[in-house]
């Protein structure tokens, strides 16, 4: 007989057991894709967020650990505790070029659509930011003086609140606001920011003469020992702290993070392997006949090794397929209720599959299977003629 018809027969003569033992691989490894997919877009997401910030290192208070620190990389709001005279102080050192930022999470209502979400506010210097930021406009026109009560927002943002250019945004209850201009795509959370000049924005904020941070680019980075040191010479209780650094930060904590929510998908699918011995032990309890009569026409232990084995591949196989598929659909799902997440809820969460991904998951599935496949194939293997067709 065909050994692909018999592998047919023998798994479709049991459908229900069939299925959910396809369904315990299937479960584990749709996880295992979800997460490895969202973890992966993340740490890209991270990655174009640092070297979007535009400078060399940030200055921020030196009390503020390394948790808040991550905001200035994700887009989210940090406390204001910087006075604006330390960057005065900053921006008078030669050979250095820094911004100020005052950034604040609100609660922005278009009153237009209907459309209300908490979303990150910055305070900035128009003028130099646009120069240190590179900002292009991709509709409306930028702003034209320091304290110009108006706002310009990213794309993100436009599409999110369903703006358009003098549309007017609720900033803060009673604090209405026009849009006059949309910038171009940054690829950074600048596309998913309110930007108002920081002078309107510490009035809006009640932080009149207070800054979150600053980003500073310097001409020489060789020379960064010496801005570090100048930087605390004329500034009193400030922090500096390069992209690199910050990045790191960031994708060790979301390493950390992914790497426990894998170890959760690890044990499913440890759970789906045993599932699949169980599934192929029995197979070899009820069919001890049909291998007995199998070796006395001449059936040899190699081949009944390999129908066995092929067995548990195919539910490697197919259960590695539909994880994949069955994968994707929860990770598209899933990422939205990750993005609001405390400490990422500045970063656009999203799927990042790749072919590579792909693959890596029907393979570990196919393999899982393979293995587990094999005591069974064993057993049966070794299945004498005289103990199978004796067996009642």
């Amino acid at each position: 007989m065909n050994i692909l018809k018999l592998v047919a027969r023998n798994l479709l003569s049991r459908k229900g057991r069939f299925v959910f033992t396809l369904l315990g691989i299937t479960i584990g490894m749709a996880s295992f894709v979800a997460l490895m997919s969202i973890g992966q877009n993340m740490r890209n997401e991270v990655t174009t967020q640092a070297h979007a910030l535009g400078g060399n290192f940030v200055i921020v208070p030196d009390d503020l650990c390394v948790f808040n620190q991550i905001g200035i990389v994700t887009g989210d709001a940090i406390s204001e505790r910087l006075d604006f005279a330390e960057f005065e102080s900053i921006a008078a050192i030669e050979g250095i070029e820094v911004i100020p930022h005052l950034t604040r999470r609100m609660m922005i209502y278009n009153p237009t659509a209907g459309v209300q979400q908490p979303t990150t506010v910055t305070g900035i210097l128009p003028a130099e930011t646009q120069g240190f930021r590179g900002w292009e406009m991709y509709a409306g026109e930028y702003f034209t003086s320091q304290d110009q009560e108006a706002i310009i927002i990213g794309q993100g943002i436009m599409n999110r609140f369903s703006l358009e250019v003098g549309d007017m945004l609720e900033v803060r209850q009673g604090e209405e606001f026009t849009v006059i201009g949309v910038l171009a795509n940054t690829s950074s959370n600048d596309d998913t920011t309110v930007h108002m000049p920081l002078a309107v924005a510490q009035r809006v904020f009640d932080r009149e003469g207070s800054i979150s941070y600053m980003s500073a680019i310097v001409d020489d980075m060789a020379r960064f020992d010496y801005f570090y040191t100048a930087i605390h010479y004329v500034a009193n209780n400030v922090n500096v702290a390069t992209n690199e650094q910050l990045l790191g930060a960031v994708l060790t904590i979301i390493g950390s993070v992914n790497l426990t929510l894998q170890a959760v998908a690890g044990v499913a699918l440890i759970a789906a392997a045993f599932g699949i011995i169980n599934t192929m032990m029995t197979a070899v309890y009820e069919r001890r006949r049909e291998i007995g009569i199998m070796r006395a026409i001449g059936g040899r232990s190699a081949v009944i090794f390999r129908v066995f084995v092929i067995e548990s591949g195919l539910y490697g196989l197919f259960g590695g397929i539909l994880g994949v598929i069955v994968g994707i659909v929860v990770s598209i799902f899933a990422a939205p209720i990750i993005q609001g997440d405390e400490m990422l809820k500045g970063i656009e969460a999203g799927v990042n599959i790749s072919v590579a991904l792909i693959a890596m998951a029907i393979g570990f599935s196919l393999v899982i299977s393979i293995l587990s496949g094999l005591f069974p194939a064993w057993k049966a293997s070794k299945l004498t003629p005289v103990e199978a067709i004796s067996y009642e």
